[in-house]
């Protein structure tokens, strides 16, 4: 199962969007395809950022929020959350806030992410990473 991050779920948005990413969608089953609430403020954030709020606002609603469904932060994360910060602080390796958060949703819900930012979640122990981007 998987928990698509922010840059992978934007693709889809795209004029010209992945086709490596669009294959490898068509092959995972609905039940299986999630997201983040982080990654949803990061993308409604984005949509108020660019010149056609309400038209990117639209797509989401029609074409995305549909198709996965929205895991929240919730205790649990926020535990697992608060355990992985400490460690990565420790380790002189921090990572922003919404991808450690992201993270820990993965990590709880024992999902893979799917992003372009391999990098960046593959310092985080435990977390299965793949890109579907390239």
């Amino acid at each position: 199962m998987f928990l698509f991050d922010t840059d992978t779920l934007s693709q889809v948005l795209k004029r010209a969007p992945s086709p490596t990413l669009l294959a490898r969608l068509a092959t995972v089953p609905p039940d299986q395809q999630f997201t983040s609430a982080i990654t949803v403020g990061e993308m409604v954030y984005g949509a108020y950022r660019g010149p056609d709020p309400e038209g990117l606002l639209r797509q989401l609603e029609e074409r995305v929020w549909p198709n996965v469904r929205v895991l929240p932060f919730d205790q649990p994360a926020g535990e697992t959350y608060g355990r992985l910060r400490a460690e990565l602080e420790q380790a002189g390796t921090p990572l922003s806030e919404p991808d450690l958060r992201i993270a820990a949703i993965a990590l709880t819900h024992d999902l893979t992410v799917v992003t372009g930012n391999i990098r960046h979640f593959a310092r985080v122990p435990g977390v299965q990473v793949e890109n579907w981007l390239r």
